[in-house]
Protein backbone atom coordinates (compact mmCIF):
# COMPACT_ATOMS: atom_id res chain seq x y z
CA UNK A 1 0.00 0.00 0.00
CA UNK A 2 1.16 3.48 -0.68
CA UNK A 3 1.41 6.42 1.40
CA UNK A 4 -1.35 7.90 -0.01
CA UNK A 5 -4.14 5.01 0.62
CA UNK A 6 -2.84 4.70 4.43
CA UNK A 7 -3.65 8.53 4.99
CA UNK A 8 -7.12 7.53 3.71
CA UNK A 9 -7.29 4.75 5.14
CA UNK A 10 -6.39 6.97 8.41
CA UNK A 11 -8.93 9.50 7.14
CA UNK A 12 -11.29 7.35 6.61
CA UNK A 13 -10.94 5.50 10.47
CA UNK A 14 -11.29 8.88 11.96
CA UNK A 15 -14.36 9.37 9.65
CA UNK A 16 -15.84 6.37 10.87
CA UNK A 17 -16.09 6.80 14.44
CA UNK A 18 -17.02 10.72 13.63
CA UNK A 19 -19.62 9.07 11.97
CA UNK A 20 -20.28 6.26 15.22
CA UNK A 21 -20.59 9.51 17.51
CA UNK A 22 -23.10 11.28 15.29
CA UNK A 23 -24.90 8.35 15.11
CA UNK A 24 -25.14 7.27 19.12
CA UNK A 25 -25.86 11.34 19.57
CA UNK A 26 -29.74 12.30 19.94
CA UNK A 27 -30.38 14.98 17.42
CA UNK A 28 -30.67 18.24 19.18
CA UNK A 29 -28.29 17.45 22.04
CA UNK A 30 -25.11 19.95 22.67
CA UNK A 31 -22.31 17.27 23.11
CA UNK A 32 -19.35 18.47 21.40
CA UNK A 33 -18.60 15.89 18.78
CA UNK A 34 -17.15 15.91 15.27
CA UNK A 35 -20.13 16.35 12.89
CA UNK A 36 -20.32 15.26 9.22
CA UNK A 37 -18.28 17.16 7.01
CA UNK A 38 -19.62 16.73 3.06
CA UNK A 39 -15.62 17.49 2.05
CA UNK A 40 -14.94 14.21 3.52
CA UNK A 41 -17.37 12.50 0.51
CA UNK A 42 -15.70 14.47 -2.10
CA UNK A 43 -11.77 13.48 -0.51
CA UNK A 44 -12.98 10.02 -1.03
CA UNK A 45 -14.40 10.76 -4.67
CA UNK A 46 -10.71 12.61 -5.91
CA UNK A 47 -9.12 9.72 -4.14
CA UNK A 48 -11.04 6.73 -6.15
CA UNK A 49 -10.72 8.66 -9.56
CA UNK A 50 -7.21 8.99 -8.58
CA UNK A 51 -6.95 5.02 -8.05
CA UNK A 52 -9.18 4.06 -11.17
CA UNK A 53 -6.62 6.36 -13.64
CA UNK A 54 -3.99 3.36 -13.41
CA UNK A 55 -6.73 1.21 -13.61
CA UNK A 56 -8.23 -1.10 -16.83
CA UNK A 57 -11.90 -0.09 -17.56
CA UNK A 58 -14.36 -2.74 -15.55
CA UNK A 59 -16.27 -4.40 -18.43
CA UNK A 60 -16.92 -7.81 -15.84
CA UNK A 61 -17.92 -8.84 -12.35
CA UNK A 62 -14.44 -9.88 -10.52
CA UNK A 63 -14.30 -12.38 -7.80
CA UNK A 64 -12.48 -10.74 -4.54
CA UNK A 65 -9.51 -13.28 -4.52
CA UNK A 66 -5.78 -13.45 -5.34
CA UNK A 67 -4.27 -11.87 -2.28
CA UNK A 68 -4.94 -11.57 1.02
CA UNK A 69 -4.91 -7.79 1.17
CA UNK A 70 -7.28 -7.99 -1.78
CA UNK A 71 -9.56 -10.12 0.09
CA UNK A 72 -9.78 -7.83 3.15
CA UNK A 73 -10.78 -4.91 1.49
CA UNK A 74 -13.72 -6.88 -0.30
CA UNK A 75 -14.60 -8.06 3.13
CA UNK A 76 -14.67 -4.47 4.38
CA UNK A 77 -16.76 -3.31 1.32
CA UNK A 78 -19.55 -6.42 1.98
CA UNK A 79 -19.54 -4.62 5.70
CA UNK A 80 -19.87 -1.17 4.66
CA UNK A 81 -22.43 -1.90 2.13
CA UNK A 82 -24.37 -3.51 5.26
CA UNK A 83 -24.07 -0.74 7.42
CA UNK A 84 -25.32 1.66 4.80
CA UNK A 85 -28.21 -1.04 4.12
CA UNK A 86 -28.68 -0.45 7.70
CA UNK A 87 -28.16 3.29 7.92
CA UNK A 88 -31.41 3.69 5.20
CA UNK A 89 -33.30 1.06 7.55
CA UNK A 90 -32.94 3.54 10.48
CA UNK A 91 -33.23 6.22 8.43
CA UNK A 92 -36.62 5.61 7.86
CA UNK A 93 -37.32 5.49 11.50
CA UNK A 94 -34.90 8.39 12.92
CA UNK A 95 -33.37 11.15 11.49
CA UNK A 96 -30.31 10.94 10.74
CA UNK A 97 -27.06 12.70 8.56
CA UNK A 98 -27.77 11.89 5.18
CA UNK A 99 -24.12 12.81 4.66
CA UNK A 100 -23.11 9.37 6.87
CA UNK A 101 -25.42 7.45 4.23
CA UNK A 102 -23.64 9.03 1.25
CA UNK A 103 -20.02 8.77 2.75
CA UNK A 104 -20.90 4.69 3.67
CA UNK A 105 -22.01 4.37 -0.20
CA UNK A 106 -18.60 6.12 -1.39
CA UNK A 107 -16.89 4.37 1.25
CA UNK A 108 -17.54 0.97 -0.37
CA UNK A 109 -16.84 2.10 -3.41
CA UNK A 110 -13.17 3.33 -2.44
CA UNK A 111 -12.81 -0.08 -0.56
CA UNK A 112 -13.68 -2.04 -3.81
CA UNK A 113 -11.35 0.24 -6.20
CA UNK A 114 -8.44 -0.13 -3.68
CA UNK A 115 -8.62 -3.59 -3.79
CA UNK A 116 -8.36 -3.48 -7.65
CA UNK A 117 -5.74 -1.13 -6.87
CA UNK A 118 -3.67 -3.37 -4.93
CA UNK A 119 -4.23 -6.22 -7.05
CA UNK A 120 -2.64 -4.10 -9.82
CA UNK A 121 0.44 -3.18 -8.00
CA UNK A 122 1.10 -6.95 -6.71
CA UNK A 123 0.67 -8.09 -9.88
CA UNK A 124 -2.34 -9.80 -9.47
CA UNK A 125 -4.28 -11.18 -12.20
CA UNK A 126 -8.22 -9.93 -11.79
CA UNK A 127 -10.09 -13.40 -12.05
CA UNK A 128 -13.68 -12.61 -13.77
CA UNK A 129 -17.07 -13.96 -12.61
CA UNK A 130 -18.36 -16.52 -15.14
CA UNK A 131 -21.30 -17.66 -12.92
CA UNK A 132 -19.78 -21.09 -12.13
CA UNK A 133 -19.79 -22.26 -15.46
CA UNK A 134 -15.99 -22.81 -15.47
CA UNK A 135 -13.61 -22.47 -18.58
Amino acid sequence: MTGMQMTTLDAVQNQLFNLGANLATKPGNKLPFPHLDRTIITDLELEIDRMEESLEVLRNFILPVGHPQISWCHICRTVCRRAERRLVTLANEEQIDEAAIIYLNRLSDYLFVLARTIANSLGVKEVIWDGGKGK
